[in-house]
């Protein structure tokens, strides 16, 4: 009994020694040691975080320890399983009871009643965080989708926009070509008008001065006439049209 004690001790120790240097290097030289995540990352969607935690027994228990032992040791295997171990370590005063053992089912008794006490209301407390907590990032996440969404819809809109800038060029370009047109044509009125004003001024030119001659050739020739013309000539003209008058009105009283 004593030498399996002792056995036990000693080879405790060096196997904890043995499991503990195992990881001899610190968590900052593990990190380091790891290789570099080079791979391509998978898509697949992030399982939904459960809202309830998992069955347990006795209230520290997974449910999952009852059903991987199950098929092994059937039903009452886990149980058995418990109550041996106890009784092994209890049998090869591996476990010593003692003071401690009555402190230490005190504070699990006190630990006990306290979460069948007020574990409710902590529960649900801490729902109400948590819900609080999940509205608040629902909220977030509303928002972010909503300046999504608009940020999206002014892309849509900038799109449309630039879809359109070719009907804008096209109607800039037409314009400056009707500009360019009304300039082109407003400068061929402006010579035409030079050139009228010109052609006008050498046609001026011209009947002036053949008006200037016909006046010239006019009184040349009335003053030639007078000068051929002697006194004797010009009394028996006036004579003549004397004459002519008088025959004239006498004519004119015998109609009346």
């Amino acid at each position: 009994m004593m030498l399996s004690r002792l056995a036990l001790r000693a080879l405790a120790p060096a196997g904890l020694k043995s499991s503990v240097a195992l990881p001899s290097l610190s968590p900052g030289m593990i990190q380091i040691s790891r290789s570099l995540h080079t791979s391509q990352q998978h898509l697949a969607p992030v399982p939904s975080r459960p809202e309830t935690g998992g069955k347990v027994r006795h209230g520290i228990i997974p449910e999952e320890f009852f059903q991987f032992l199950y098929p092994k040791t059937g039903v009452t295997g886990p149980y058995m399983l418990a109550t041996g171990l106890t009784l092994y370590l209890l049998s090869k005063e591996i476990y010593v009871v003692n003071h401690e053992t009555v402190g230490g089912a005190m504070v699990l008794g006190i630990i006990i009643y306290g979460v069948k006490k007020y574990g409710p209301s902590v529960a649900a407390f801490a729902d109400k965080l948590m819900e609080e907590e999940l509205a608040r990032y629902e909220n977030l996440k509303k928002a972010y989708i909503a300046r999504c969404e608009k940020g999206i819809e002014n892309e849509k809109k900038q799109q449309w926009r630039a879809e359109g800038h070719h009907y804008l060029f096209d109607a800039k370009r037409n314009n400056i070509a009707m500009i360019l047109e009304t300039n082109y044509r407003e400068r061929l009125l402006a010579v035409s008008r030079e050139v009228k004003k010109k052609l006008d001024y050498q046609v001026a030119l011209q009947q002036l001065k053949r008006r200037m001659e016909r006046d010239h050739m006019i009184s040349w020739v009335e003053k030639s006439v007078w000068q051929s013309v002697t006194a004797q000539e010009e009394k028996e003209s006036i004579a003549k049209c004397i004459l002519d008058l008088k025959a004239l009105s006498k004519t004119a009283r015998a109609s009346l």
